[in-house]
């Protein structure tokens, strides 16, 4: 199935590059300033022994040296799955305008992740409004559904 979001599109094919090489998890980001592409990235936690290195963190570090700048006001990021909490603060720094994700904190526990105990313990996401839109999640579910048939290490 394909995403009818472009830029989700693109967020998937970058977590699906991610997961067929053992990387990481099935998290592919991809920032956008005025239509443009500025920065993808996946996750990387196994390949580079780093538990920062989410798909969004990647992609704000890739964007950041592009734009020369660790100011991203007027940047989107799509997102296969709904940031955890270190990934949404991150996103906040850097003043990214909005997140749009694929599935929820509940479907990346589903596959083994441990977003929805932090979540709890920051107090969940009733205080972020509009700041964080869900787009494709069937599309990101499938993308779930591969990384779970491959044998992916959860973490």
């Amino acid at each position: 199935m394909k995403a009818s979001n472009q830029f989700m599109q693109l967020a998937i094919d970058e977590a699906r590059k991610g997961i067929h090489a053992g990387d990481g998890g099935p998290f592919g980001s991809v920032i956008v300033k005025d239509g443009s592409i500025i920065a993808t990235g996946h996750n990387t936690v196994l390949k580079d022994n780093d538990s920062t290195a989410h798909g969004e963190i990647n992609a704000i570090r890739t964007a950041e040296k592009k734009l020369d700048t660790y100011d991203l006001s007027g940047c989107e990021l799509y997102t296969t799955g709904e940031p955890c909490p270190m990934c949404l603060a991150a996103c906040m720094w850097a003043n990214i305008d909005k997140i749009y994700y694929g599935c929820t904190i509940i479907d990346n526990e589903d596959i083994g992740f441990r977003d929805a105990k932090f979540d709890r313990m920051f107090g969940n996401r009733d205080a972020f409004g509009e700041y964080l839109v869900m787009v494709d999640r069937d599309a990101c579910l499938e993308l779930f559904e591969e990384y779970k048939t491959i044998g992916a290490v959860k973490y």
